[in-house]
């Protein structure tokens, strides 16, 4: 039997009607953007006669691989949906994207995927601040991988070459402001201790927040892993003037507030009124509906994917902040309306 004929990216360029050179450029990751359009021509018709491109050879000839990897804690919720963003803004820039998760925290997967990391040679690296330590992290840096962080506050320069971060502590800061004005003066910060920075920064919020819009303010902060919802709620209410105001750590410990207060036939938002963070799916299609901060996924993956690449190609502007903070859309629903 004859050895089936290797298609060229001559035939492939014929079948897509762009130049040799687009079709190079696409398909061996070359680095300059193409449109949307002109991308899906081109892998279309190299899926449709059969193209398959030797990727070794490719990064072994041009010291380059065209993949980036990316660490992050787990692959649900906000993680999960950042890695998809991600995944089509380095598509979109020429790059393969892996994505790992460190197991939630797991030292032994997290020393797999730095293996595999180093192993593949990738061209760059995503992590998320917490998604694996100092150590870990310079290891992968020592090899001479550029890193950019997502949510990893105050890295030092020589693990990380920037980060690109949420404003957490600006949405708290101006939850309070909101709760304010709706009439609380009674009001409490639920957080997530196990979260470590990401939940810093949402208490140092809150924290700017009362200083900013009245010391006068009764204010607490507590964390949601060492509470009885039910008990929390009922001595909260029986102490403190109403509506009395929370700041949730995210949507999920909102919703298990608010089912606690839906639970004891507590008025929401008369007596009680809770902010939250993410505006995930339960934010929206809860009852009632949880006010809540919306996160700019596709700017904060640009922005992200952006920094990595200037780099890589030697363009890195002048003056370029280390850390971007990328800011949140308060979305107002039931559980702060008056």
């Amino acid at each position: 039997m004859s050895k089936p004929k290797q298609v060229t990216i001559v035939e492939v360029a014929e079948a897509a009607g762009v130049s040799i050179a687009t079709v190079s450029n696409v398909l061996n990751r070359g680095g300059i953007r193409s449109s949307k359009e002109t991308i899906r021509k081109v892998e279309l018709a190299a899926e449709q006669l059969g193209y398959r491109r030797n990727t070794m050879a490719a990064g072994l000839s041009r010291n380059k691989t065209y993949e980036l990897g990316l660490i992050v804690p787990g692959l649900v919720h906000y993680y999960g949906k950042l890695a998809e963003h991600l995944q089509i803004e380095a598509h979109n820039a020429g790059y393969h994207l892996s994505v790992f998760s460190s197991g939630g925290f797991d030292p032994d997967i997290e020393r797999r995927n730095l293996e595999v990391l180093l192993q593949r040679r990738v061209d760059g690296l995503i992590c998320h601040g917490l998604a694996m330590g100092f150590e870990s992290t310079r290891s992968i840096v020592n090899s001479g991988t550029p890193l950019v962080l997502i949510n990893g506050w105050n890295w030092p320069e020589d693990i990380a070459l920037g980060a690109v971060n949420l404003g957490f502590a600006e949405a708290c800061k101006q939850s309070i402001k909101v709760l304010v004005e709706r009439g609380c003066r009674a009001l409490c910060y639920v957080g997530n201790k196990g979260s470590k920075v990401i939940d810093e920064q949402r208490r140092n919020g809150f924290t700017d927040g009362i200083l900013q819009y009245g010391t006068d303010l009764i204010h607490g902060i507590v964390d949601a892993k060492d509470l009885d919802i039910e008990a929390f709620l009922k001595s909260l209410l029986l102490r403190h003037p109403i509506p009395v105001g929370i700041v949730a750590f995210d949507d999920h410990v909102a919703l298990r507030l608010l089912s606690a207060a839906n639970k004891l036939q507590i008025n929401i938002p008369k007596q009680l009124r809770i902010v939250g963070i993410n505006n995930d799916y339960i934010a929206k299609h809860s009852f009632p509906g949880i006010s809540s901060w919306d996160i700019p996924y596709t700017y904060q993956a640009q922005m992200a994917i952006n920094k990595l690449l200037n780099k890589l190609s030697k363009k890195a502007e002048t003056g370029e902040d280390r850390e971007i903070e990328v800011p949140l859309t308060f979305i107002e629903r039931e559980t702060t309306k008056s």
